[in-house]
């Protein structure tokens, strides 16, 4: 097979994986504490027809070799964590990291996932817990006769409970020498690997750590501007192997129709 087709192919398959990485991003562009993926991609091996720095005679050695690439892969894709827009909110347990930093949630195995979305709200055990019914691992409970609940930027929880303020927990956020080695699992949740090392648990405000605030919410860090552009790059990157296609079939059916 004409090895223009090959080239080509792998560019057709990236590009349409990074086509397929910007609708998920553009797919989240209102969905609370997400981050955006970037591909990263990397040439294939090459077939070295001549090594640079030959011997051309017994003086002389050639400036440069032939060297053919073989194509383009995905070589992995990067979650981007920088922070997002900060919205208000009138819901007291909605809490926003400003700076690094992730929220500590509990599975119901015990396993410690970590999140950025700081939606709680009190489940039927007055636990502050996720969207998807997860608690925090502080396990901090609110009062059913509390009047209002204030949450410091240190991560201090307190109550007024029949006139008196009570302290009810502390939240403890951690960070991670490589954030962009979490393993994604859906439902704003990711989980640390060998990549992104261990956790590193501090008090919200200290030691590197985001402080965090009440009655905000972090969204979406993608930026819809930015995908569509990338969108109209990976659009002519695509039809532009395809033509490498066309004109590498062109060049075969020139060569059967004339031998």
């Amino acid at each position: 097979m004409n090895s223009a087709l090959w080239v080509s192919k792998t560019g057709l398959a990236a590009q349409d994986m990074r086509m397929t990485t910007i609708s998920n991003n553009l797919a989240n562009v209102s969905t609370a504490g997400f981050k955006r993926d970037r591909v990263v991609f990397e040439d294939l091996f090459y077939q070295v027809q001549r090594q640079p720095g030959a011997q051309a005679d017994e003086l002389n050695q050639v400036p440069s070799g032939i060297q053919v690439g073989t194509g383009v892969r995905i070589n992995g894709t990067q979650k981007i964590f920088t922070e997002g827009n900060y919205e208000t909110s009138a819901n007291p347990l909605d809490i926003a990291i400003t700076g690094q930093g992730f929220f500590q949630i509990e599975n119901p195995d015990g396993e410690i996932l970590y999140s950025r979305n700081g939606q709680f709200q009190p489940n039927a055990e007055s636990l502050m817990v996720n969207a998807n019914g997860l608690p925090l691992l502080q396990n901090i409970a609110i009062p059913e006769n509390a009047m209002s609940v204030t949450i410091g930027r240190d991560g201090i929880v307190t109550a007024v409970v029949e006139g008196e303020q009570v302290e009810l927990g502390q939240i403890l956020t951690v960070n991670f020498v490589n954030p962009a080695g979490l393993e994604a699992l859906g439902g704003n949740l990711f989980r640390a690997t060998a990549a992104s090392g261990e956790a590193i648990e501090g008090i919200p405000g200290e030691d590197a750590l985001g402080a965090l605030q009440q009655g905000a919410i972090e969204g979406s860090n993608v930026s819809v501007v930015d995908e569509m552009v990338s969108m109209i790059a990976v659009q002519r990157a695509y039809e532009m192997n395809a033509k490498v296609v066309s004109a590498a079939d062109e060049m075969l059916r020139f060569i059967n129709q004339s031998l």
